[in-house]
């Protein structure tokens, strides 16, 4: 397979597709699973493929947040049970970029390289882990009619709660007092409407004891707006569980479920 930029030998076999690319400009990135380093837009993305062949466009994750370390060995299991299921995992690193316009223009640019020219489903269910749910809450509130739903593993939710509003501003271009002015436009806790609008459905699991990320100022009030403006919600609380890497968390068979239905 030739592709711009890079030579890509595709392995086959009966359940899985590896991307083997030998440019000396070839992105560098440690994925959990075997899968395809490139570049979008000037930033490393990933795909790992689905392990068996699938008819149509291809149902994918869109995972973050994609940063050095990021997917890791955590992410795993149900990477995994994903491409088992004829799922792609797929993301893009845009920094910490704390939501802002600039990873959202990023984030179009990931979706139209998969959408336009891989063949990939038009709506994938976005996977947000932590700070990742800043970047693709923020994403899919402009993009509502292109999600199948949106999962998260405590996921930030709240500009306000986590990084606060002094520590996200610089990343915005503003000052805090500017970028407060602005939360209605940037914040996605307040950005949900569209998502409930288009039947996009909300999933979390989210500790009680979360000390990073509250569950109350961030999972906790996004599926309470969501069921108040008559959307779907589903939230797991794992009892004592704060913002840790307990197993729970990554092998949770609700998200699992969630992401099956919801991505196919």
């Amino acid at each position: 397979m030739i592709r711009t930029g890079y030579t890509c030998l595709a392995v086959f076999s009966l359940f899985a597709l590896q991307y083997i690319v030998f440019a000396a400009d070839r992105p560098e990135k440690e994925l959990p699973l075997p899968g395809e380093v490139f570049t979008v837009a000037g930033r490393v993305a990933f795909l790992i493929p689905p392990g068996k062949p699938v008819s149509g466009s291809v149902p994918w994750v869109w995972y973050a947040p994609t940063l050095p370390g990021l997917p890791s060995d955590a992410e795993k299991w149900m990477f995994h049970r994903f491409i088992e299921a004829g799922i792609a995992v797929a993301g893009i690193d845009v920094g910490e970029s704390a939501g802002n316009p600039e990873g959202r223009r990023l984030y179009g640019a990931l979706y139209n390289e998969l959408t336009a020219n891989r063949g990939f489903s038009r709506k994938p269910v976005l996977l947000a882990r932590s700070r990742g749910g800043l970047m693709l809450i923020n994403w899919a509130a402009e993009n509502a009619d292109k999600v199948g739903g949106i999962a998260g593993i405590y996921p930030v939710c709240n500009l306000s709660s986590y990084p606060g509003i002094e520590k996200a501003a610089p990343a915005y271009g503003m000052t805090p007092a500017e970028l407060t002015a602005k939360l209605a436009e940037h914040n996605p806790v307040l950005r949900l409407k569209p998502l409930v609008d288009a039947s996009v459905p909300f999933f979390a699991i989210h500790g009680d004891s979360d000390a990073v990320v509250p569950l109350e100022l961030n999972s906790g009030e996004v599926a309470r707006r969501f069921k108040e403006l008559g959307g779907q919600a589903e939230l797991v609380v794992p009892p004592g569980q704060g913002h840790n890497m307990w197993n729970g968390f990554f092998e949770c068979r609700q998200l699992m479920d969630f992401v099956l239905k919801h991505a196919k």
